[in-house]
């Protein structure tokens, strides 16, 4: 499946397509730390508030990947869309954060009307 795939929801059902078959459960999953050069800038700009970049860039990048992951393990199974799209974070030990996403991989067509 490609990156950019349109076929992906955090809902159960796509409109305008049916499911004609469900692969189960598919997932990406990343597990990230922060440098010690990431943490002392990050430090910097917390001491003058608002959003702290370093962190938020390090966060996209970290669910970007386990998306992707996501994606090309549902299109490996034949998969063409992926429904009930999660994410979910946990910090494994400081500084340590593993990130995954999960749905449903499904085939689905356009429905008929």
């Amino acid at each position: 499946m490609d990156q950019t795939h349109p076929l992906t929801t955090t809902a159960f059902e796509l409109p305008g397509y049916r499911i004609v078959k469900s692969f189960g459960v598919v997932r990406g999953i990343i597990v990230r730390s922060r440098s010690i050069i990431g943490n002392f800038g990050a430090h910097i700009q917390s001491l003058f508030g608002g959003n702290i970049s370093l962190y938020t860039s390090l966060c996209e990048r970290a669910r970007d990947e386990a998306f992707s992951q996501m994606l090309s393990h549902g299109g490996a199974l034949g998969a063409n869309a992926v429904i009930g799209v999660r994410y979910d974070a946990t910090e494994i030990a400081p500084g340590i954060s593993e990130v995954l996403c999960y749905g449903t991989a499904v085939l689905v067509e356009p429905q008929r009307n």
